[in-house]
């Protein structure tokens, strides 16, 4: 089959160079129905695959299970083969996320207690100098147009439940495998409640109105930040910008990245094994494409960041370095794994969408 020109059609949507619409779909089909039976088959898709996800150079190769669990997504009546009617009606959502995402960079936690003061990530099990997420994220500031950049602090009153000092002021369980007198920071016990509450302990930060939960003066936060505070409640933790660990409350945060109509989230900031993975892995159940920026996060622990990057990429997140950012977020860098993660969003959406017509409220 010959080959279309990828240049001369998808790359003239990068960086929104012209708008992806309906009737560019329409012309998407028409160019990969090279039979012009008014279906795409799965030799014909494979080729658009092979055009849609590049490098900006060259295309990257899917592999046989990646291929098929896309064609199986947006085969709306699993017939093994891609209507006309299908293509626009799932399709237009699914190649214009791809082309022409709409992102958010989500600042995680870059406070003073984390950084400099009680609890510096430098004297935790890892050793890792938070300090050294700044220039990376200043720079992914100076040099990426975000539609959004929202910044997430840890905003504990005295009394919460994480910090270590605070361990007498609510009974422990009597399965807590360490005991009230024996726990210190960094142990895992769980509180009576109620709820019963397991909490790893922490050294007191991050308290409301502290210079320590203030954010580091050397970054750089733009006019237009949007911050969202988390950890208010004194008998939760929040580890996630969106819930908290007990997942009875949300944050703001997921209405303000739907009223900015984000696709897709760039993490990074403190602790990559804590807040900013159970940021991600949130993110992802909410429905956004999420993107790790590995060289702007440190964390607490090696073992656990590991698990913790694992644990994202198995959800469907890429993890990248900071020098790759601005070609996926301007779509000329468009990686398969964020692909396949919209195929999915979209086919939820659809089903969604199908029940409720069923089963109307």
């Amino acid at each position: 089959m010959d080959s279309p020109d990828r240049d001369n059609f998808f790359d003239r949507f990068v960086d929104r160079k012209k708008i992806f619409d309906k009737q560019d779909c329409i012309q998407c089909f028409q160019r990969y129905d090279v039979d012009r039976d008014g279906y795409l088959n799965k030799r014909e898709f494979r080729q658009l695959l092979s055009d849609i996800f590049c490098d900006g150079s060259q295309p990257y190769k899917l592999t046989e299970e990646q291929e098929k669990e896309l064609f199986t997504l947006l085969d709306q009546d699993q017939d093994g083969k891609i209507s006309k009617t299908e293509f626009l009606g799932n399709c237009y959502y699914w190649l214009k996320q791809i082309l022409q995402p709409n992102s958010a960079l989500i600042v995680v936690d870059v406070q003073n207690d984390f950084l400099d003061g009680n609890l510096a990530l430098r004297n935790c099990p890892a050793g890792q100098d938070g300090l050294g997420v700044i220039p990376a994220i200043n720079s992914v500031l100076d040099t990426v147009n975000f539609e959004l950049v929202v910044c997430t602090r840890d905003w504990h009153p005295a009394d919460h439940i994480s910090f270590a000092e605070n361990k007498h002021i609510r009974p422990f369980h009597s399965t807590s495998q360490i005991t009230q007198r024996e726990a210190k920071v960094h142990d895992t016990v769980i509180f009576e409640g109620p709820p019963m509450t397991e909490q790893r302990l922490w050294p007191t930060h991050c308290v409301q109105g502290s210079w320590g939960a203030e954010i580091h003066t050397d970054l750089k936060v733009p006019d237009n930040s949007v911050f969202v505070d988390k950890g208010k409640n004194p008998n939760v933790d929040s580890y996630s910008a969106f819930w908290d660990n007990n997942k009875h409350s949300q944050t703001e945060l997921v209405q303000i990245l739907s009223k900015h109509n984000i696709t897709d989230v760039y993490l990074c900031g403190v602790a990559y094994d804590v807040c900013v993975g159970f940021t991600g892995l949130d993110a992802m159940d909410h429905g956004f494409r999420v993107v790790a920026l590995d060289d702007a996060c440190r964390g607490v622990d090696i073992k656990q960041i590991d698990e913790m990057k694992k644990s994202l990429q198995e959800k469907g997140a890429i993890i990248i370095s900071t020098c790759k950012v601005k070609d996926i977020v301007e779509g000329s860098d468009r990686p398969p794994k964020l692909g396949i993660q919209t195929a999915r969003n979209v086919a939820l959406a659809r089903t969604l969408v199908n029940n409720n017509k069923v089963h109307p409220t």
